[in-house]
């Protein structure tokens, strides 16, 4: 039997709290996994389904994007993948009665994780100006409201684009050409939010902004170093990668402010002797502090240039650019500052400099704990110093490795989902279809806020997501959400996005990666780029939640008609009857996508665009060669009786999507409103674990920002550290609050007072 959806919110501040747990996965994500897709889908469907989540005739899942090797477990997924399908997948559904029995303003007073359980929206819905509740509208109708709002703007560019990564390739392509042809560059995206420092720091440095390992080549590596990430939550499947590596002789470092229980031990679910005993996954858990890491690379750099015979030198000379300046700035590194800025001992980095030298080949891994910060751009490029001097990219079992959080985040910016796209981009664009693209810059998605704030902005369109909660200074973001003349958004689900609207607001509802899409040409798929650049394609295979969902190629291509009329000369009738006729014109226009439909047939389990610094060591940079950086060492700096705070996710978590109430391997039950410290500072403090407190951000400005009664959870967190879930921090972060260069919000590092206060009564 299908579980109903919970009646009413549960109260989310009074968490049960056990120890943390060294090891992840194992029979508790196997039992987790079969409750709640039991629970969504029920048992027959969870079968049809379970069994197609990234297999080569099936679909891709919808949570991360980590990559699939060419041979394929049967259950190819984890849990975390198990319970965003169970959670698009499920029977539950929200039709047009639900709208009209729950006002905005009391939708509005739900948490996330109410909305989200209510299941998959069945028909458009559109809110009228000084209506209290959305009604059921017709495809027609809405897009004649879109085209009534866009077509009256004094410029295009007071329109907003904005693409969650869920999108699939066919769709992104199609939503920044229509833009482009409106006439804006307005196309924020969530990888503004996310992977951006790395985009700008390995642009800089390698001449492209992604990743330059293979999944065979973690299999290869000597040595793995793991900062700022927690697989074991965020991207579950790359602990078989790393078991895997481990079986062949590679070492782990992980550098982290929390003890993480994937990193410690995995119990691979797939194995007899995983689940049993499982595979201790690190060999040295350097625990830093908060917004350390640029300092311990630079000093790691500086101790390999002292060491003779450490640096390769062919490689240097023959590839790179910068070495001196770099050289000269490594050198001053200091002992003393490093220890201050990292809380790390002398003999940890030592030990980590002595595993660096016995590598020769060697892959850093990072995610959000690395890009979040005001000095994350500099930071990465210290990481790839590190590689350069030793020779380790472009080699095999080596590289540069940020592993992306969100399935086909990474395609939608190779399709041009960028408010800042490169003029080559735009004239192969604009020779293909006809048409003069805009070339001035558009808004991020930290731009577009402010946009909209201001006035400047009046429109925002969003291809999934759930913006409001994704981004920072939530009373800043939902009173200029509200500033919009129109707010739309092409969703599965209910999320907070849905009830802070625009003076008129829309919903569109469309098919999910689980569901079957026939178009006039007949069954289609899309396609997907991973973490690691490997294109493959995604089909659904469940009867589409209703009759009145319309797919995402679809909802932009009768909008493009509904705003451009029959003046555009694109054939957006073709491209929704059949999807193979826009990746036709991907191939034209977007390289390494030559003979896309040909190579798709060809490979079942996709193929790898090409990466000029892995496959030829050719660095596309202004200088023609590997960038080493040098800048001055930043991290924060924390006064007294103060804590850094850093945001992260639950394990019942994804991004914004709330699955449940358990943070397992941490330990939490039944609440997300938690803040972790260490029982040294805690006690500095005067906090007892289960006391209550709110959390207080202290800005240079003199501003302040609250969010209250978090309970306070004894936790063996760096020292001087804290951490606490969003989006319920998020206010604590200003809108103005980035990093240098990638404009990324600084969630990582926000300094604050914690003040007892009662415990919010249920």
């Amino acid at each position: 039997m299908v579980s109903k959806p919970p009646a009413g919110d549960p109260v989310q501040d009074a968490p049960q709290v056990t120890p943390p747990q060294h090891a992840a996965a194992g029979l508790p994500a196997i039992g987790h996994t079969l409750r709640i897709a039991q629970e969504q889908m029920g048992a027959v469907r969870t079968a049809r389904t379970l069994l197609k989540v990234n297999q080569k005739d099936g679909f891709d899942c919808p949570g991360c994007a980590w990559p699939e090797g060419d041979k394929r477990h049967l259950a190819e997924f984890c849990e975390n993948g198990a319970k965003a399908v169970a959670e698009e997948a499920t029977l539950r559904r929200v039709t047009p009665g639900f709208f009209a029995a729950h006002p905005v303003a009391e939708l509005a007073e739900r948490s996330g994780y109410w909305l989200g359980q209510q299941g998959r929206i069945t028909q458009p819905m559109y809110l009228p100006e000084g209506a209290d509740r959305y009604e059921p509208v017709t495809w027609e109708r809405a897009f004649a409201i879109l085209a009534e709002e866009l077509t009256a703007l004094s410029s295009p560019d007071e329109a907003l684009f904005y693409t969650s990564g869920r999108t699939s390739n066919e769709a992104a392509f199609l939503l920044q050409l229509f833009a482009r042809e409106f006439g804006t560059n307005n196309l924020p995206d969530c990888s503004n939010m996310c992977h951006e420092s790395s985009g700008s720091a390995l642009t800089e440095t390698i001449g492209i902004g992604k990743g330059s390992v293979s999944l065979e080549d973690l299999h290869r590596a000597d040595l793995i170093v793991v900062a700022g990430q927690n697989p074991g939550t965020n991207h579950p499947r790359m602990l078989s990668a790393l078991e895997k590596a481990k079986a062949a002789g590679a070492r782990i470092i992980s550098v982290n402010p929390l003890p993480e229980a994937g990193l410690e031990r995995f119990k691979n679910p797939q194995t007899p002797q995983g689940m049993l005993k499982g595979t201790a996954l690190t060999d040295l858990f350097l625990q830093i502090r908060i917004g350390g890491d640029q300092a311990l690379f630079r000093l790691l750099n500086k101790l390999v240039l002292e060491t003779p015979g450490a640096v390769d030198e062919e490689f240097v000379r023959e590839h790179t650019h910068g070495f001196e300046e770099f050289a000269a700035a490594a050198g001053e590194a200091d002992w003393a500052e490093t220890l201050a800025a990292t809380g790390l001992s002398r003999a940890e980095i030592e030990r980590a400099l002595e595993m660096v030298l016995a590598s020769e080949r060697t892959i850093v891994c990072w995610a959000m704990g690395l890009t979040q910060h005001k000095h994350s751009v500099p930071t990465i490029r210290e990481v790839v110093n590190l590689l350069l001097l030793r020779g380790n990219i472009g080699r095999p079992g080596a590289g540069v490795c940020p592993v992306r959080g969100h399935s086909n985040v990474q395609g939608d910016r190779t399709m041009g989902i960028f408010e800042r796209p490169a003029p080559a981009f735009l004239d192969a664009l604009d020779k293909e279809f006809g048409i003069v693209s805009p070339r001035h810059h558009g808004f991020d998605v930290v731009r577009s806020i402010q946009a909209l704030r201001d006035g400047e902005a009046k429109v925002f369109f969003a291809m999934g997501g759930n913006f409001v909660d994704a981004t920072p200074d939530t009373e800043v973001t939902e009173a200029a959400m509200r500033r919009a003349r129109l707010t739309v958004h092409v969703s599965t689900k209910l999320n907070r996005s849905h009830v802070v609207t625009g003076a008129r607001a829309l919903i569109l509802p469309t098919l999910g990666r689980t569901d079957k899409d026939v178009q006039k040409s007949g069954r289609q798929f899309v396609t997907v780029e991973d973490s690691m650049g490997l294109v493959h394609a995604s089909r659904g295979n469940l009867p589409p939640a209703s009759p009145h969902l319309l797919s995402e190629p679809a909802i932009v291509t009768r909008m493009a008609r509904a705003v451009l009329g029959e003046a555009s000369r694109t054939p957006w009738e073709d491209f929704e009857a059949d999807y193979a006729a826009v990746r036709d014109r991907i191939a034209r226009v977007v390289p390494g996508f030559e003979d896309f439909n040909a190579r798709l047939a060809a490979n079942p389990g996709g193929f790898a665009l090409p990466h000029a610094p892995r496959d030829e060591r050719r660095f596309p940079t202004k200088t023609g060669r590997a960038n080493f950086t040098a800048a001055p060492v930043e991290y924060p700096r924390v006064p007294e009786g103060r804590l850094l705070l850093q945001t992260l996710r639950s394990h019942d978590q994804y991004n914004t999507t709330i699955y449940g109430l358990d943070d397992r391997y941490r330990g939490i039950r039944g609440g997300r409103r938690v803040v972790l410290v260490h029982p040294e500072d805690a006690a500095a403090l005067g906090l007892a674990d289960g006391a209550y407190a709110d959390l207080v951000s202290e800005w240079t400005d003199g501003s302040e920002r609250r969010a209250p009664g978090f309970r306070v959870v004894h936790y063996p967190t760096a020292r001087g550290c804290a951490a606490a879930y969003y989006p319920e921090t998020n206010v604590l972060v200003p809108l103005e609050s980035t990093a240098d260069i990638s404009n990324t919000p600084a969630s990582k590092s926000v300094i604050v007072r914690l003040e007892e206060s009662p415990q919010p009564s249920a």
